[in-house]
């Protein structure tokens, strides 16, 4: 009699729970996700109005999925977990337009990697906060800050800093493509795993991105800049293979790059180059506008072609400068300041449009290709690598 008391108080401190499978629902994941109080926002919305149902009950079901997600979110910090792991049964809801021939596993996957992506989302604005903060915890006590300029909800600042930092960490020192490394790890979708990777490569190499002058530029801006320095810039250019690191610059080509330096002593013949190229052109554009605007065309056409002839070493200068220095850690580091320094805030003095930016860098990188010079290969390759990136950051770096 004893044994069976024992037994039986034994078995009454077990609780056994049977569930179906775990329902995702879109709408409320979301909520969750952007960290949205669920009482306030039903109410503000008037859903049970709308339903005909007591709020209480819609209430209950939505915080019911908001606990099912908080218990979800520690298998989201390891990704591949979630098909191993048996706790939550995924599965796609039958609809409208369901595809007999993928099996379960294919629905199952595209459940979880619909989860992954929401968990894994990053705003934009909040991405270029973190851009050239440390990854600390004294830094994400300070996100409030972030939230209150960015109109993202602290605890969605949060988690996208706490996904940051758990990339950062899990792929820093990883050989091989970062993008990759972060769809493997993370199953990611591609442009999502290039978003962090170009966070991830800007925090290795430490690039300033938060003086003030350089606040205008958007993540976009720093995105598509950083993905070109990773392209053309790193070792990956040249080689291949998983002991090659796309956080690591290709030291030889930074080196190699003071070889420009020689450009300089051609300066009249490019610059006579440039301007035959341009002045076409600008004179297409001029006496197209002379017609709309007599005045107007009399201050542009000085500004853009006859200034240009005797101020372009203003300009080509500092294009020589920047490349024969990026070998030294420090200049490399302020690439961003320099450019926006010495070439587009001269521009802007100058009221030069978007167009003729493209225009002038494109003209400038042609006429040194097309010069007659010694070791001609060579220089033209190392020209041609390191403007690929000078052009696409300008571009992207240029507003009016």
């Amino acid at each position: 009699m004893v044994l069976y008391i024992d037994i039986f108080e034994m078995l009454a401190d077990v609780d056994v729970f049977v569930t179906n499978y775990t329902i995702v629902d879109p709408e409320i994941y979301q909520l969750w996700i952007e960290a949205t109080e669920a009482v306030c926002y039903l109410k503000q919305k008037g859903f049970g109005h709308l339903m005909g149902v007591h709020i209480d009950l819609i209430t209950s079901d939505v915080l019911d999925h908001y606990r099912t997600y908080s218990l979800i979110e520690r298998l989201l910090h390891a990704p591949t977990k979630m098909l191993e792991q048996s706790c939550f049964q995924l599965e796609l809801e039958a609809r409208e337009m369901i595809i007999e021939k993928y099996t379960l596993i294919y629905y199952k996957l595209m459940i979880i990697n619909s989860t992954l992506f929401r968990y894994y989302s990053i705003d934009d604005a909040v991405a270029r906060e973190i851009l050239g903060k440390k990854l600390t915890s004294r830094y994400r006590k300070d996100l409030d800050e972030v939230s209150e300029k960015t109109g993202v909800k602290l605890k969605s600042c949060r988690r996208q800093f706490d996904n940051v930092k758990r990339i950062f960490k899990a792929v820093e020192e990883l050989p091989g493509n970062l993008t990759n490394n972060i769809k493997q790890i993370f199953s990611l979708p591609d442009e999502l795993a290039k978003k962090y990777a170009s966070i991830v490569f800007l925090a290795c190499l430490r690039f300033e991105t938060s003086k003030r002058k350089l606040q205008y530029l958007t993540f976009n801006d720093l995105f598509a800049c950083s993905q070109a320095v990773m392209i053309y810039w790193t070792y990956t250019y040249q080689h291949s293979g998983p002991e090659y690191y796309d956080t690591e610059m290709d030291k030889e080509f930074l080196l190699d790059l003071r070889e420009l330096r020689n450009l300089l002593d051609k300066e009249k013949e490019i610059k006579h180059l440039v301007c035959l190229r341009l002045k076409p052109v600008l004179l297409e554009r001029a006496f197209h506008e002379l017609d709309l605007n007599f005045r107007y065309e009399i201050k542009v056409l000085p500004n853009l072609y006859c200034n240009l002839y005797t101020i372009f070493s203003s300009y080509w200068r500092p294009l020589i400068s920047i490349a024969c220095n990026l070998h030294r850690t420090r200049e490399l580091r302020d690439l961003f300041v320099d450019l926006c320094e010495k070439l587009i805030e001269p521009w802007r003095q100058n009221s030069w449009s978007r167009d003729h930016v493209n225009k002038f860098l494109a003209a400038i990188t042609q006429s040194v290709l097309d010069l007659e010079i010694s070791r001609d290969q060579e220089t033209r390759c190392l020209w041609d690598r390191y403007m690929q990136v000078i052009s696409i950051c300008l571009e992207k770096m240029y507003h009016i």
